[in-house]
């Protein structure tokens, strides 16, 4: 009995995201503040024990595979090597997710490497109906726009396997700026909120399904 009530207060053990880091020269190391800021975020608003400190692992290792929720920036060039490409097709068709933000340049490049990854499928957009604006926060217009650069909509673009979506892609919104320290881009706090509480969304709908 004593055992058992002892094991009820144990503190739930921490679970781990990770930074995915590939080749072809984009700057997969962008933003170094904002997902450790919004690990915080949903330590504190969304009853997650994720470590603070994100893993950062390689698009070809076999590490990829032990963490749930994988996220994806930068600015640049975007290359997988045919086994990259299996190798995270796999890991996602076996229960990963991937969140790739767009840091403004990345589009172009990254479309041409999930052709490669995914030659059977395309990005589609989500509509605001999808739950993942209606996580833990309301988001009745759909993905915000946090940083303007040149005057497009903001897009969040999907892929999915057997109706689960495995890849979330938000383009012209940049969230990670949002998620960084305050001192970085100087953003009022309502959009540093939104940009926080839309990353809490996708990481929690990410842990559900």
């Amino acid at each position: 009995m004593i055992i058992a009530y002892l094991y009820c207060l144990a503190p739930a053990p921490a679970q781990e995201i990770a930074v995915l880091k590939y080749k072809g020269g984009g700057d997969w190391y962008a933003n170094p503040t904002a997902l450790p800021n919004l690990i915080r975020f949903c330590n504190e608003n969304a009853g997650t024990t994720i470590d603070e400190k994100p893993e950062t692992v390689e698009v070809g290792s076999s590490s990829i595979f032990q963490y749930p929720f994988l996220h994806m920036t930068g600015h640049g060039n975007v290359v997988f090597s045919d086994e990259e490409a299996e190798n995270l097709r796999t890991y996602l068709y076996s229960g990963g997710f991937l969140h790739i933000d767009d840091n403004y340049g990345m589009a172009p490049y990254l479309k041409k490497a999930l052709t490669k990854a995914f030659p059977d499928k395309e990005l589609v957009e989500l509509d605001r109906e999808h739950p993942i604006f209606n996580q833990l926060f309301k988001f009745p217009d759909g993905l915000p726009k946090i940083h303007e650069h040149d005057g497009k909509r903001p897009q969040a673009l999907g892929i999915f396997h057997e109706n689960r979506l495995i890849l979330l892609f938000t383009t012209e919104s940049d969230l990670g700026d949002g998620w960084e320290d305050p001192s970085v881009h100087n953003d009022p706090e309502e959009v540093r909120k939104k940009a926080l509480q839309m990353g809490a969304n996708i990481i929690a709908y990410a842990f559900k399904n």
